[in-house]
């Protein structure tokens, strides 16, 4: 099992949770963050981190997030590792809790 970020963190991508992994999991793409399922020990520190909520543990994503879990896994072989904290787009308050964020994740 492994925590999964999920839609909420398209556009937003928070950085808070990168800098209490002990793994070092996160990858970075254009405007949003995933977890390597392969890497991912599943101590659960980062979660609480997560100012927007949008990371879970993989048996407790949101209906009709499920898609994100195969996102996560896929994407962190494509994009590179993050281990430090970085300043949060400017806009990610506006973005925070809008449904429907999947149509604008960026490869």
């Amino acid at each position: 099992m492994t925590f999964v970020v999920g839609e909420n963190c398209i556009q937003c991508k928070h950085t808070d949770c990168v800098e209490v992994c002990p793994v070092d999991c996160f990858y970075e793409g254009p405007n949003f963050l995933v977890i390597d399922p392969d890497e991912c020990i599943d101590c659960a520190l980062c979660e609480p981190e997560c100012p927007i909520t949008a990371i879970y543990h993989e048996d407790e994503l949101p209906e009709g997030q499920e898609i994100f879990i195969q996102l996560n896994a896929d994407l962190a072989r494509e994009w590179p590792n993050i281990t430090e904290m970085k300043a949060s787009p400017a806009d990610a308050d506006k973005w925070d809790g809008v449904p429907g964020k999947l149509k604008y994740l960026k490869r």
